[in-house]
C-alpha cells in the first residue's frame, strides 16, 4: 500500500503560481507512473499532468507551458509547479501514482490517490 500526501494548495491571484508537493511512502523509482489530477465541482476529474519511470511528461492542454511536473528520488517526493494560474484552474488537486506499464493521464489507471490540496484562483 502506497501513501500520498500531497501539500502546497492555497489561494492566489490570477497570474500566480504555486508549487503542490506529494510526499509518497515508497520510493518514487519504483512507480512506473505519476500523476497530478483535478477537480472542480460539478466537474469530472480531469488529468493534469503525469510523468512516467524515465521522467517524460505528458500534460493536457489546458495546462501545457504553464504546470510543470516532476519528481525528487532523494525524497520521494513528486511536484507540480503552476504558473501564470487562471480563476479556471481553481479545484482540487489529487496526487496518484499507479504500477501498471502504461502511462496515461485516465484517472481508472491509477491505484493509489492522496487526499487532496485545494487550489484558489481568484480574478
Amino acid at each position: 500500500q502506497v501513501q500520498l500526501v500531497e501539500s502546497g494548495g492555497g489561494s492566489v491571484q490570477a497570474g500566480g503560481s504555486l508549487r503542490l508537493s506529494c510526499t509518497a511512502s515508497a520510493p518514487v523509482k519504483l512507480m512506473y507512473c505519476m500523476g497530478w489530477f483535478r477537480q472542480a465541482p460539478g466537474k469530472e476529474r480531469e488529468g493534469v499532468a503525469i510523468i512516467d519511470k524515465i521522467d517524460t511528461p505528458n500534460y493536457a492542454a489546458s495546462v501545457e507551458g504553464r504546470f510543470t511536473i516532476s519528481k525528487d528520488r532523494a525524497t520521494n517526493t513528486l511536484y507540480l509547479q503552476l504558473d501564470s494560474l487562471k480563476p479556471e484552474d481553481t479545484a482540487m488537486y489529487y496526487c496518484a501514482s499507479h504500477d501498471s506499464l502504461r502511462c496515461r493521464r485516465a484517472a481508472d489507471d491509477f491505484r493509489y490517490w492522496g487526499q487532496g490540496t485545494q487550489v484558489i484562483v481568484s480574478s
